[in-house]
């Protein structure tokens, strides 16, 4: 399998997913795979109820967000370092081959079409 137009692809959905979770957090500095989610601003002074709960909700969905993005990365990652290991393209449950249009659809899905609802962890 030519793995050069999937490496670009990941490369190029690594730097977008990263610049997207640098917006949203920071990369945990004794863990390269994590990443966590940091409030808006902070403001100065005792805030009302409503603030208080607002900037609660929002560092939620905030944190929901860089739970997304973080699992892209990983999975981004992943495939990338299957490149450089000669294993892209195989399915991590079963040792077959990916199809094709998965990859296309998806470059760093991790298992075939048979396999795609059994996520390996």
């Amino acid at each position: 399998m030519n793995t050069e137009k999937y490496q670009i692809l990941l490369e190029n959905e690594l730097s977008l997913i990263t610049e997207e979770l640098k917006t949203l957090g920071v990369q945990n500095p004794e863990n390269s795979h994590d990443w966590v989610a940091t409030p808006l601003g902070t403001e100065e002074g005792e805030a009302d109820e409503n603030v208080s709960a607002d900037k609660a909700e929002e560092l939620e969905e905030r944190t929901a967000l860089v739970a997304d993005l973080e699992t892209r990365f990983n999975d981004t990652t992943r495939a990338l370092q299957k490149i450089k290991n000669g294993t892209y393209g195989m399915c991590e449950i079963c040792n077959a081959v990916i199809e094709e249009d998965r990859l296309e659809a998806n470059p760093s899905a991790r298992t075939c079409k048979v396999h795609r609802e059994e996520m390996p962890v």
